[in-house]
Protein backbone atom coordinates (compact mmCIF):
# COMPACT_ATOMS: atom_id res chain seq x y z
CA UNK A 1 0.00 0.00 0.00
CA UNK A 2 1.40 3.39 -1.02
CA UNK A 3 0.46 6.49 0.93
CA UNK A 4 -0.07 9.70 -0.96
CA UNK A 5 1.01 12.99 0.61
CA UNK A 6 -1.87 15.01 1.94
CA UNK A 7 -2.99 17.96 -0.15
CA UNK A 8 -4.76 19.54 2.82
CA UNK A 9 -2.91 22.37 4.55
CA UNK A 10 -1.77 21.53 8.07
CA UNK A 11 -3.86 23.14 10.76
CA UNK A 12 -2.32 25.10 13.57
CA UNK A 13 -2.37 23.83 17.11
CA UNK A 14 -5.86 25.21 17.60
CA UNK A 15 -4.84 28.84 17.93
CA UNK A 16 -6.97 31.36 16.12
CA UNK A 17 -5.68 34.30 14.15
CA UNK A 18 -5.01 35.33 10.61
CA UNK A 19 -2.53 33.51 8.42
CA UNK A 20 0.90 35.12 7.99
CA UNK A 21 1.38 37.33 4.93
CA UNK A 22 3.97 36.49 2.30
CA UNK A 23 6.35 39.02 3.87
CA UNK A 24 5.84 37.47 7.33
CA UNK A 25 6.42 33.98 5.94
CA UNK A 26 9.63 35.25 4.34
CA UNK A 27 10.73 36.66 7.71
CA UNK A 28 10.02 33.29 9.36
CA UNK A 29 12.03 31.55 6.65
CA UNK A 30 14.98 33.92 7.14
CA UNK A 31 14.85 33.49 10.92
CA UNK A 32 14.72 29.72 10.59
CA UNK A 33 17.80 29.92 8.36
CA UNK A 34 19.74 31.32 11.33
CA UNK A 35 18.87 28.35 13.53
CA UNK A 36 17.68 28.26 17.13
CA UNK A 37 18.52 31.54 18.87
CA UNK A 38 18.73 29.89 22.31
CA UNK A 39 21.10 27.17 21.05
CA UNK A 40 23.27 29.97 19.64
CA UNK A 41 23.54 31.46 23.12
CA UNK A 42 24.47 27.98 24.41
CA UNK A 43 27.32 27.89 21.87
CA UNK A 44 25.62 25.37 19.58
CA UNK A 45 24.16 25.52 16.10
CA UNK A 46 20.78 23.85 15.64
CA UNK A 47 19.09 24.32 12.25
CA UNK A 48 16.00 22.27 13.19
CA UNK A 49 13.56 24.93 14.36
CA UNK A 50 9.93 25.91 14.54
CA UNK A 51 8.51 29.40 14.78
CA UNK A 52 7.48 30.49 18.28
CA UNK A 53 5.08 33.43 18.60
CA UNK A 54 6.18 35.67 21.47
CA UNK A 55 2.78 37.24 22.12
CA UNK A 56 0.10 35.01 20.63
CA UNK A 57 -1.16 34.89 17.06
CA UNK A 58 -4.05 37.34 17.08
CA UNK A 59 -2.55 40.67 18.13
CA UNK A 60 -1.34 43.22 15.57
CA UNK A 61 2.10 42.27 14.22
CA UNK A 62 1.91 38.90 16.02
CA UNK A 63 3.58 37.16 13.07
CA UNK A 64 6.51 39.60 13.26
CA UNK A 65 7.08 38.94 16.97
CA UNK A 66 8.48 35.44 16.62
CA UNK A 67 11.58 33.43 17.42
CA UNK A 68 13.15 30.44 15.73
CA UNK A 69 13.49 27.79 18.44
CA UNK A 70 14.36 24.10 18.35
CA UNK A 71 11.91 21.61 19.88
CA UNK A 72 13.92 21.42 23.10
CA UNK A 73 13.81 25.19 23.57
CA UNK A 74 10.25 25.56 22.32
CA UNK A 75 7.92 22.97 23.80
CA UNK A 76 9.82 20.16 25.46
CA UNK A 77 8.27 19.06 28.76
CA UNK A 78 11.38 19.46 30.92
CA UNK A 79 15.06 20.30 30.79
CA UNK A 80 16.96 17.77 28.65
CA UNK A 81 20.41 16.24 29.19
CA UNK A 82 22.09 19.23 27.53
CA UNK A 83 20.37 21.65 29.92
CA UNK A 84 18.03 23.11 27.32
CA UNK A 85 14.97 24.71 28.90
CA UNK A 86 11.78 25.12 26.85
CA UNK A 87 9.92 28.41 26.82
CA UNK A 88 6.38 27.02 26.96
CA UNK A 89 6.45 24.92 30.15
CA UNK A 90 9.24 27.00 31.77
CA UNK A 91 8.94 30.61 30.59
CA UNK A 92 10.45 32.15 33.75
CA UNK A 93 13.41 29.75 33.78
CA UNK A 94 13.89 30.18 30.02
CA UNK A 95 13.96 33.98 30.29
CA UNK A 96 16.20 33.89 33.38
CA UNK A 97 18.76 31.93 31.37
CA UNK A 98 18.45 33.50 27.90
CA UNK A 99 16.93 36.93 28.52
CA UNK A 100 13.50 38.22 27.59
CA UNK A 101 11.90 36.97 24.43
CA UNK A 102 11.90 40.56 23.18
CA UNK A 103 15.68 40.75 23.67
CA UNK A 104 16.06 37.47 21.77
CA UNK A 105 13.94 38.94 18.97
CA UNK A 106 16.21 42.01 18.89
CA UNK A 107 19.28 39.73 18.73
CA UNK A 108 17.69 37.75 15.90
CA UNK A 109 16.89 40.92 13.95
CA UNK A 110 20.49 42.12 14.39
CA UNK A 111 21.74 38.77 13.08
CA UNK A 112 19.37 38.99 10.12
CA UNK A 113 20.53 42.52 9.31
CA UNK A 114 24.14 41.33 9.48
CA UNK A 115 23.46 38.36 7.23
CA UNK A 116 21.84 40.63 4.62
CA UNK A 117 24.86 42.98 4.63
CA UNK A 118 27.34 40.26 3.68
Amino acid sequence: MTLKPSTKPMKSRGMKGRAPTAAERALHHDMAGLGCVACLLDGRVNPWVSIHHIDGRTKPDAHKKVLALCAQHHQQDDTDQLGRIAVHPNKARFEALYGSQESLLALTMERLAGSHNT
